[in-house]
């Protein structure tokens, strides 16, 4: 492993697991009224395409770290829809 390398990996496993508290208390509270939908949809959408890059490129650190952090905030943003239209549909239907 290179130092280029290993400094990547680094970097992305403090990147990566800045999202797991998130994560984890989304997932424990679904409190989801904090979470901004727009600002979520983009970063997904730009952590896939840095996955994307990543593999085009065949560079593991970036491979992994997007992998894994795309999953974490994709999970976030899955949250965020589902919990957001689940409340939209309540209030519509009056509660019921």
């Amino acid at each position: 492993m290179t130092l280029a390398d290993a400094i990547g990996y680094l970097a992305a496993t403090l990147t990566t697991a800045a999202f797991v508290p998130q994560a984890l208390l989304t997932l424990r509270t679904r409190d989801v009224s904090g979470i901004s939908l727009g600002m979520y949809g983009v970063f997904t959408t730009g952590v896939a395409l840095w996955l994307a890059y990543g593999i085009a490129l065949g560079e593991w650190p970036i491979i992994v770290a997007n992998a894994a952090t795309l999953a974490l905030a994709a999970t976030i943003l899955t949250l965020k829809i589902t919990i957001e239209r689940r409340q939209r549909r309540t209030r519509r239907d009056g509660g019921a």
